[in-house]
């Protein structure tokens, strides 16, 4: 018996309509989690004691506002660009900065496009974005006449960032990640779960790669694109990977994970530094954070003084926190997030006419 034309058309329908929710839960995220607040930063270096220039790194977003902050001194030494995270500034990396600068090394901080000082974006932000900008940073540092090696270390988005700048700029000369997320399904889905959706693992998995491919579609990327987990496989250079055993927002498994992927190069140095009571952020408040980033430092950058050296004089200095941490330091700590991500759930409230 055949069935009747009303029953195909049921049919299809039944099978249609989920893909078009799910489609349409994608462009809403896009809309809504694609764009950070901006906060200018609060400080500058001066407020920790560091002498600094005020710099604009060259992008293809335009001048990114910066700080560059010499090694002690003033006299040549490796420099490290320091990438924050999502709705963050370059303020946010002065307590880097500072142990850092203790330990013998020039900084340098930038705010990405769309955060700090610089003015909005018109298409979302992904790590794509962090990356190019933070190879921009890379390579105004790469020319001055100070600086004898250059190394990148970025924070959560600002990690990926890093990996992705260290992949594409062999002059990067070793690669630090802090609290990164190692590929972006898997930051999509943690997303998900932070708001407060809950759903099961063969609904929430093929939403979440969907929705990453749509929140990419307006720039153009590829998701292996904005992977960190891929961009190590790439990068020929000595990776520390930092992580709190305690994150809250992007799970230590992620560690395990670039960890693995980094360890793919054979004969290339990659360490792993699981920080016991370490959370999202201020890790930077762990000794163990700052002598193993300087020891490594030390041992990876020409014209870096003797990494014990280094890691005794980061151990030793205080670090504060940034005056603006009351607030939440991304899109995933935002109060209303679950309000938000409960809107976007509902096809019927996004207002979208179509495909976008």
């Amino acid at each position: 018996m055949r069935p009747s034309r009303t029953a195909l058309i049921a049919l299809s329908a039944a099978l249609v309509a989920p893909s078009v929710a799910a489609y349409r839960f994608a462009v809403e995220y896009r809309r809504r989690a694609g764009f950070p607040a901006r906060r200018p930063p609060l400080e500058t270096p001066a407020a920790y004691g560091l002498p600094f220039d005020v710099v604009a790194v060259p992008s293809d977003a335009g001048p990114l506002p910066g700080w560059f902050v010499p090694a002690p001194g003033g006299r040549p030494a490796p420099v490290v660009v320091l990438v924050h995270g999502w709705e963050s500034n370059r303020a946010r990396m002065l307590p880097n900065a500072r142990f850092l600068h203790a330990a013998g090394f020039a900084t340098l901080m930038f705010d990405v496009r769309g955060h700090g000082d610089n003015p909005p974006e018109t298409l979302p932000i992904s790590g794509a974005e962090f990356g190019a900008d933070a190879r921009a940073a890379a390579g105004l540092a790469a020319d001055r006449p100070d600086v004898t090696a250059v190394a990148v270390l970025g924070h959560s988005m600002g990690a990926i960032g890093a990996a992705i700048a260290a992949a594409d700029d062999p002059r990067i000369a070793a690669l630090v990640t802090t609290a990164a997320p190692a590929d972006p399904r898997r930051l999509t889905r943690r997303t998900f779960q932070l708001a407060g959706l809950t759903m099961p693992g063969p609904v929430a998995n093929p939403l979440a790669a969907l929705t990453t491919r749509v929140y990419l579609r307006p720039r153009g990327h590829a998701p292996s694109a904005v992977s960190a987990a891929a961009a190590v496989v790439r990068y020929a250079g000595p990776i520390l990977i930092v992580h709190g055993a305690r994150d809250e927002i992007v799970g230590p498994d992620h560690a395990v994970r670039l960890d693995r992927a980094a360890r793919r190069m054979a004969g290339r140095e990659v360490e792993l530094l699981i920080l016991p009571e370490g959370r999202h952020r201020w890790l930077y408040e762990d000794a163990a954070y700052r002598g193993r980033i300087a020891a490594f430092l030390a041992r990876h950058l020409a014209g870096a003084p003797a990494p014990d050296r280094a890691a005794a004089r980061a151990v030793a200095t205080r670090v504060l926190r940034p005056a603006d941490t009351d607030g939440p330091s991304s899109a995933l700590e935002r109060p209303d997030a679950s309000a938000s991500a409960a809107a976007a759930a509902d096809p019927t409230s996004s207002g979208l006419d179509g495909p976008a």
